[in-house]
């Protein structure tokens, strides 16, 4: 009998009877609530539910859940403790491999090798405010064409690991890191930052041939995490002297600007016989001087208009024989010519061999600089704190970037309207009635992430009545900035907002745009032709609840009071559209010709846009907040209702 009593069954019926009584306990009020509840997540919910729903479970019982973590904890954390140990285990004394020669491009075997660089940097703003700082910062140097694992402790631009490894190769995998998808083009090449830098150069109208040799400093990734403001590329012509320089510029918006600049040989040998007439000419000073103009945006306290000036030194010397030091100033003038800051990052202490590193000193050289990379932005958020409550500087908004510039990376809503768009613009040119090739560059995406050739050159698109293979391309459509792609299935009519984001909010650029009334329509937009019910609603609610965006107006200013204190431009609100439209043709195009995940992806994203617009202030974070706390309330509800201890 003992037995029977004791069985799963009967304690399964036991505790249910147990939680029907509980529940019948609290009156049939409960029994339209509960059915509502189960109704709503049997429809609508998901995973994160699932979790809120157990948390809530675990706050209605606290005395549970602390006897639960009590009774664990120390387990836990000695399990924790033998994992990390392991880990430095295998990381410090397991990985110490030398150096292969092999692995390196033959023309650095016998020259410079990589190298971590303690360093310090200095930034001090003379106008309109004075203000000066200055923190330790991490570097390395290293050849572009390098290819390998160093010593242990520091990847140069290797190959992706394949997924498919998972955590036991990052477990196995260096510390510091030189990652070539963050450089230059988005994404990784072939050829590594070799090709990378001479897509560049080929890109500039410079022959890569002529400079055969370069030099990378950058802060390297510690643990997958780096925070890298600025990275500087020397280089070195066929006979080793130090010619051009790359000032690859990041913003905290994951913006990117690379400024190539050329050493004038001419004017440094002027000056030299000017200063000291019996130095030879042909022997100048071992550094390069030049100044660019600014076009990128990279403090909020600068505008995007000025110009820099920068004088580096040669971080190799003649011969490119070893490393020699990192001494590096950029001045930075406004564009009335008033001296704005200084910047400078200088190595305070002597380079280190990576190869040569021993196991112990690599462990006190970890111990020592781990934490440089974290720091890094958290010294510049105090900094800017400083300047913006103590010292009341304007804020300039972010402008969108201009077609020199990089964007930042897409969202997941903006790739996915990005795979909606590419696929409506190659529809749209397959179609065309006329001979016409258009190539597309997506902003926002690696390569590995679209159908981008490697060469960073977009997507050619021509349509069928073109015969043979053209010479060239009658239109190049350039995304700026992935914020398009949000923007644009706001218009019902696509020409007009192609056009518009080209004149106006300038996110799209178009080197013929006289070719565009070829490509997209111009009349009345087709008719809703839907599969289901709901889908029906769904695109009558995106039909109702669009409307055409404001332009982006920039620049503006914000000073320490919230208040707009810069160049204004004058604005009656959100232009009305009153035509009589049904649904854009890129709605007809996804109905039409596109899957059912990709159908409900797409009337997904756009009818949250559309809300975000209407009632949450155009924030789609905003909106998912509001959502979460929905989805916490419900899941207390639903512990409130079926769990009453």
């Amino acid at each position: 009998m003992d037995s029977i009593d004791d069985s799963p069954l009967s304690l399964a019926v036991v505790r249910f009877a147990d939680y029907a009584d509980r529940f019948l306990r609290n009156g049939t009020g409960s029994i339209p609530i509960s059915a509502a509840l189960i109704i709503y997540y049997s429809f609508f919910g998901s995973r994160g539910d699932v979790a809120l729903v157990a948390a809530a479970a675990a706050l209605a019982s606290p005395d549970t859940l602390w006897q639960q973590l009590t009774r664990h904890g120390q387990s836990v954390l000695g399990a924790a403790l033998i994992a990390a140990c392991g880990v430095l285990f295998v990381r410090f004394v397991v990985l110490t491999a030398p150096l292969t020669i092999s692995d390196i491009s033959p023309r650095w075997a016998e020259s410079a090798g990589s190298f971590f660089i303690p360093s310090r940097t200095t930034h001090t703003r003379f106008f309109p405010e004075k203000h000066s700082f200055a923190y330790s910062y991490l570097t390395v140097g290293i050849p572009v064409g390098l290819r390998t694992r160093v010593n242990g402790i520091l990847s140069v631009d290797m190959p992706s690991e394949s997924p498919s490894r998972g955590w036991w190769a990052w477990l196995l995998s260096p510390l510091y890191e030189v990652d070539g998808a963050n450089y230059l083009a988005r994404g990784s090449d072939k050829g590594g930052l070799r090709g990378k830098l001479n897509r560049f150069l080929r890109s500039q109208s410079v022959d890569p041939s002529d400079y055969p040799h370069a030099f990378l400093v950058t802060a390297p990734k510690f643990l997958g995490y780096s925070f890298n403001p600025v990275s500087f590329w020397y280089l070195y012509s066929p006979d080793k002297v130090l010619s051009a320089m790359i000032l690859e510029v990041n913003n905290t918006f994951d913006e990117r600007r690379p400024y190539l600049v050329f050493r004038d040989f001419d004017q440094e040998a002027k000056r030299i016989q000017s200063i000291d007439p019996a130095r030879p000419a042909d022997r100048p000073a071992s550094r390069i001087s030049a100044a660019f103009e600014k076009d990128f945006h990279v403090s909020p306290f600068n505008s995007r208009k000025g110009s820099y000036s920068v004088l580096a030194k040669d971080p190799l010397g003649p011969g490119m024989a070893t490393f020699r030091g990192l001494d590096v100033t950029i001045n930075l003038k406004s564009s009335k010519g008033h001296a704005k800051l200084v910047a400078r990052l200088v190595n305070q202490n002597d380079a280190i061999n990576v190869a040569e590193m021993t196991v112990l000193r690599k462990v006190l050289f970890v111990c020592r600089w781990f934490w440089i990379g974290f720091a890094t932005f958290p010294r510049i958020v105090k900094e800017a704190a400083v300047l913006f409550f103590r010292r009341s500087l304007h804020v300039w908004l972010r402008p969108e970037p201009l077609p020199q510039s990089l964007g930042r990376l897409a969202t997941p809503t903006e790739r996915r309207l990005e795979a909606v768009f590419r696929d409506y613009l190659r529809h749209r040119v397959e179609e065309s009635s006329e001979a016409l090739c258009v190539r597309y560059i997506a902003s926002g995406l690696s390569p590995a992430a679209s159908a981008t050739d490697e060469g960073g050159a977009g997507d050619v698109f021509t349509s069928k009545t073109l015969t043979g293979t053209p010479s060239a391309c009658d239109v190049e459509i350039r995304v700026l900035t992935p914020v398009f792609y949000l923007r644009f299935v706001h218009y019902a009519h696509d020409f007009e907002g192609l056009f518009n984001e080209l004149t106006e909010s300038c996110t799209v650029a178009v080197d013929r745009p006289d070719v565009l009334p070829r490509i997209f329509l111009k009349g009345a937009a087709p008719p809703l032709r839907t599969s289901s019910l709901s889908e029906y609603i769904a695109f009558r609610l995106i039909q109702a609840l669009r409307r055409t965006p404001e332009p982006i107006r920039r620049p503006k200013t914000l000073n320490s009071a919230g208040v707009s204190a810069g160049p204004q431009t004058s604005s009656s609100g959100r232009p009305v559209d009153i035509r009589d439209f049904r649904i854009s043709p890129m709605d007809a195009f996804v109905l039409e010709h596109g899957s059912e995940s990709v159908k409900k992806t797409y009337r997904s994203d756009v009818l949250r846009l559309f809300l975000a617009d209407r009632f949450f202030l155009n924030s789609l974070e905003m909106m998912s907040a509001v959502e979460l706390l929905w989805h916490a309330g419900l899941a207390y509800a639903f512990v409130s209702v079926f769990y009453r201890p």
